[in-house]
């Protein structure tokens, strides 16, 4: 892990093997904490490429349980929202697209701010279960089309971990650990293609049109990277999105 630390500090490129075993050290957890957050920060200040992104994207997907819905017919996708204020269109968008013939497994998140995110709006619903097992989202993917669900423990769990660390050492607005963070998890989700609506204004993570600009950029090459398609939109984030 030292070598890994040094070659990142050094502004090198990672290998795929040294960022599998890195990433197989966070899940196993034979790799300590302080040696994860010292790569965060050699992540932070050298950056990624897209081949060490689409890598490291890859072993953190692999870190857990990946759905396979290759008996189920359609084209399978999924809409990802960068997060704003009353932003409501999951709630909308999965139910019209099964409608349409299409198959949207969607793991939604919460909310990273004051704003609630699609599953704490989804749990003011009483009775409303987000909390649901591979088997019982394959079956209402095959049933109804859709399902809106949270991340399990066994989705990702290295993202789950790295994401903590990234929090507490002030390295979470880092393009490519954002990138393998959102895109990790949407590529357990086996799917055909993907869209991105990216937020961007006062009330947005990205404040600005240029950072907007990167992180669709950088989410949509490493997704086709993968054979996922995928498209990016860009939305204005100044105000709520609807009345309420």
């Amino acid at each position: 892990m030292k070598d890994i630390i040094r070659a990142k500090k050094l502004g090198k490129e990672l290998t795929p093997l040294q960022i599998n075993k890195w990433i197989q050290g966070v899940s196993s957890k034979s790799i300590p904490e302080y040696q994860t957050s010292a790569l965060l920060m050699a992540i932070y200040f050298n950056g990624m490429s897209i081949a060490e992104r689409s890598a490291l994207t890859r072993a953190m997907a692999n870190s857990g349980d990946k759905m396979d819905y290759s008996s189920i017919e359609g084209y399978i996708a999924d809409k990802h929202s960068s997060g704003g204020i009353g932003d409501k269109t999951s709630l909308v968008l999965a139910p019209l697209l099964a409608c349409l013939g299409l198959k949207v497994p969607m793991v939604s998140g919460r909310g990273l701010g004051f704003t609630g995110g699609t599953l704490d709006k989804l749990e003011a619903i009483p009775g409303f279960n987000i909390s649901l097992e591979f088997d019982q989202m394959k079956a209402q993917l095959q049933s109804v089309g859709c399902f809106i669900a949270g991340q399990t423990g066994k989705i990702a769990p290295a993202d789950k971990v790295i994401y903590g660390l990234r929090d507490v050492t002030e390295t979470v607005n880092e393009l490519s650990l954002i990138t393998a963070s959102i895109l990790s998890k949407k590529f357990t989700e086996d799917l055909n293609g993907l869209v991105l609506d990216i937020k961007c204004g006062t009330g947005a993570f990205m404040k600005d049109l240029k950072a907007a600009e990167e992180l669709a950029h950088s989410l949509v090459q490493t997704a086709v990277a993968a054979g996922i398609d995928c498209n990016a939109l860009i939305t204005r984030m100044d105000y709520p999105i609807g009345e309420w």
